[in-house]
């Protein structure tokens, strides 16, 4: 019998109030059972509906009662005709009586497994529990369920109920609704199982979980305060990424008659000298090496053996720190769990102690981690106090790695105060962009978050079991779409888009678009040699056919800046940037020095300003900088201080790294460097 063995029994509600979600019910069951034929394919699955037309069960013929129940599918080993039979459930015409269907599920357990398997037989109920219990023959309904959760839990069964929630209809009963509530709680509680309220199809993929999976701990032993001080403890991972299932290669060479054929493709490698390629290396004679530089550095097993850093085993607390110094964006890899030693009441204790007392004085602890020996690396990571509110779940810690400086990555971004104040946002821009903001929040004040991470399955890897269920069917099968449920994941969602148009549409109102004449491409355009010899050059991209009519090859008198804007927006060939910004810095110096008593000031430092937004954008700060400097050198040499002093006011500056990372100049040097001249002495 596998490890991981799981018998797992479906209980569906096909009702008539269930009919509008039994197409998502479809889905999610048969996405459990395709992931189970990957994954477990040696579990046991049977189908149970409840809220049918008909009656097909054990229990009605040797007792009596349990009406409208039918065993789909007893257990068995998963296969497709599973598959097949969840993806085209009946559509029931009664009311659905769930505590029948718990228990017609709880006799077909027993009866196939009894005591076998304990703890890896498992009741998923999904419904909508808008259907009256039935009275008992005895005592009351609250009394019935106890008897039956405690029998559950005797025989090792477990029940998770999954009860959807979305806009009730007219005929929903209230009263019945908030009994069935109650009696679904008892289970929760008697039996320690999930009970979950879904209200949309998303959720509902998210509710159930397909995959069975068998805790492991990472660590064993003592978490250690001090060489006085240690509290046992097991950490388990508490997350990880899920991801594709390993795909192997198979032949088809071995004959069809063959039964015991696996199909298998093994590969050897052999390696051979360059000097005599029939001769092949042996292991012992092979080395590996690492690149440095042009030349390659080889390293013994011997050597790396000794260079290895080897830790020994253990946890270790390094100090307590507030946890608003530890930032949620620094958390790397998975998250772990630590909980006492079990059966250990001391280190309960002493956990649920800690836990409580970090809580409440706002403290996170530092670890530094080495799970087991011969691991290779040390972790640092930041202890988190996880306080249970129910008695019968223990306070334990959640763990979470830290980078190390090597990992920090640090991305400083200009401020909008660096723009001029042309380029700043009004305040009516900053309302339509908070209400936008706001228009998409996924949780709002007063209303239950959207696309919860629990509840929220991943479109890609469904989308990927969906195919290999039909590949599986029929071998040339087209890809199909993407599932209108989980599109609703990866779009906006249509019926949000709609009732805020209006904010959406000041939004757009706000901003006036237009193209940026000094934004070029990331690559510049190949040119093409014609069989003719002529020299044509390629299609231009989308943004620069607007531009394709300009042809400016120098900066005139009357709209030098224009002039400026069009030469360096041109793309036929790289000189154009160059020489678009040398011609700027001539008509510069020449407005400069022959201006009379300031007329071409104004002028002049228009150019300059354009000269220093085509430089950010062309990323050549260097080229600016070096000519600010050189024109102030330039007036004070010419006793045109006067151009200094109208400079100066109209505040240019420097490029600083902040808005050009290529620039050598820092902010400080930016601020501090002044344009205004003092005249030089006698």
């Amino acid at each position: 019998m596998a490890r991981n063995k799981e018998a797992l029994l479906l209980l569906l509600d096909v009702g008539p109030s269930m009919h509008c979600v039994l197409p998502e019910v479809e889905k999610v069951c048969s996405m459990l059972v395709q992931k189970k034929l990957i994954y477990n394919k040696y579990d046991e699955v049977g189908i149970v509906l409840f809220g049918t037309e008909d009656t097909d069960n054990e229990l009605t013929t040797e007792v009596g009662g349990y009406q409208h129940v039918v065993v789909l599918r007893n257990t068995k080993v998963v296969d497709g005709d599973i598959v097949e039979a969840l993806q085209q459930l009946p559509r029931g015409t009664n009311g659905g009586d769930f505590l029948d269907a718990v228990i017609v599920a709880m006799d077909m357990l027993i009866k196939k497994f009894g005591d076998t398997i304990k703890g890896k037989k498992r009741i998923c109920l999904i419904t909508n529990a808008q259907c009256p219990i039935k009275d008992p023959y005895e005592g009351s309904k609250e009394e019935q369920v106890t008897t039956i959760a405690k029998q559950m839990t005797a025989h090792g069964m477990r029940m998770e109920s999954i009860i959807m929630r979305g806009k009730l209809s007219q005929d929903a009963n209230k009263e019945i609704m908030d009994e069935n509530d109650r009696l679904l709680n008892i289970f929760s509680k008697e039996t320690s199982t999930r009970l979950l309220y879904v209200e949309d199809p998303i959720s509902l993929f998210g509710a159930l979980k397909t995959r069975n999976i068998t805790p492991v701990t990472v660590f064993r032993g003592d978490l250690e305060f001090s060489p006085k001080l240690r509290i046992k403890v097991m950490v388990y991972k508490k997350t990880q990424e899920e991801k594709f299932p390993t795909l192997k290669k198979y032949s088809d060479k071995a004959p069809q008659s063959d039964k015991f054929a696996t199909h298998e493709v093994k590969i050897d490698y052999e390696y051979k000298s360059s000097d005599d390629p029939d001769k092949v290396i042996p292991p012992d004679q092979r080395i590996k090496g690492y690149r440095y530089g042009p030349q390659i550095v080889p390293i013994s097993t011997a050597e790396w053996d000794a260079v290895k850093f080897k830790p020994e085993k253990g946890v270790k607390l390094l100090g307590f720190t507030d946890s608003s110094n530890v930032l949620r964006h620094q958390y790397m890899k998975e998250a772990y769990v630590f909980i006492a030693e079990t059966g250990n009441t001391k280190a309960g204790l002493a956990v649920s102690a800690l836990a409580r007392a970090m809580r409440e004085m706002n403290k996170v602890a530092i670890l530094r981690c080495v799970w087991r020996h011969g691991q290779g690396s040390v972790v640092i990571g930041v202890l988190t106090p996880n306080v249970s509110d129910r008695e019968n779940i223990p306070d334990s810690f959640y763990f979470n790695v830290l980078p190390f400086a090597e990992d920090v990555r640090e991305f400083q971004f200009p401020s909008f105060t660096n723009f001029p104040a042309s380029c700043q946002p009004n305040k009516q821009q900053l309302e339509s962009a908070a209400n936008f903001i706001k228009m998409l929040d996924l949780a709002p004040d007063g209303e239950k978050e959207v696309l919860l991470p629990d509840f929220t399955p991943n479109p890609v890897l469904a989308r990927f079991y969906h195919y290999l269920d039909l590949k599986s069917k029929h071998p040339d099968a087209a890809v199909p779409p993407l599932d209108y449920t989980l599109r609703k994941i990866t779009e906006p969602e249509t019926d949000l888009v709609l009732q805020n148009q209006a904010v959406i549409d000041s939004f757009r109102r706000s901003f006036d678009q237009q193209g940026n004449p000094l934004k070029k491409p990331r690559r510049l355009l190949r040119e093409k040699i014609n069989d003719e010899g002529k020299e044509n050059i390629t299609a231009p991209p989308a943004n620069l056919i607007e531009y394709t009519s300009i042809k400016v090859e120098k900066i005139g008198d009357s709209t030098p800046v224009q002039d400026f804007e069009a030469m360096i927006s041109r793309r036929d060939s790289p000189d154009w940037v160059l020489k678009a910004i040398n011609d700027m810095k001539n008509k510069i110096f020449d407005m400069v020095e022959d201006s009379h008593e300031g007329d071409n000031y104004a002028k002049a430092v228009e150019c300059l300003v354009a000269l220093r937004k085509g430089c950010i954008l062309e990323q050549e700060p260097n080229q600016f900088n070096n000519f600010l400097k050189h024109l102030c050198n330039f007036c004070q040499e010419k006793n045109l201080q006067s151009f200094c002093e109208y400079l100066a006011t109209k505040r240019v500056s420097l490029i600083p790294k902040t808005e050009a990372i290529d620039s050598d100049v820092t902010d400080e040097e930016a601020r501090s460097f002044s344009v205004k001249s003092e005249p030089k002495g006698d």
